[in-house]
């Protein structure tokens, strides 16, 4: 049974800085491609970042690139997205999620979510 769990949300001021962290817990974390997803009040789901099982891929929206960074430890079982210059326009619920596989950028092969953590950057 795979379970995760986000951290690290919170309010910010805008150009603040938050850390979130996500916590697996189940079978061989370090084959799986991991990814930080968002979602905005009326709004899709929409994938921010992602990361390769052996952390040598990295894939960012546009929006955020140059601001996030996304990490993982494999012999911990987290993956993490460090989160600078945020704006009002970066305020979602963010998830993690594991990939059906290895490296993804196709929101459909996310097939395991975390419950969530709320992030409000306010102006």
């Amino acid at each position: 049974q795979v379970q995760l769990v986000e951290s690290g949300g919170g309010l910010v001021q805008d150009g603040g800085s938050l850390r979130l962290s996500c916590a697996y817990s189940g079978r061989d974390f370090s084959s799986y491609g991991m990814g930080w997803f968002r979602q905005a009040p009326g709004k899709e789901r929409v994938l921010v970042s992602c990361i390769s099982p052996n952390s040598q891929l990295e894939w960012y929206i546009d929006s955020v690139k140059g601001r996030f960074t996304i990490s993982r430890d494999n012999a911990k079982n987290t993956v993490d997205l460090q989160m600078n210059s945020l704006t009002p326009d970066d305020t979602a619920i963010y998830y993690c999620a594991r990939a059906r596989s290895g490296y993804s950028r196709y929101p459909p092969d996310y097939v395991s979510w975390g419950q969530g953590t709320q992030v409000t950057v306010s102006s």
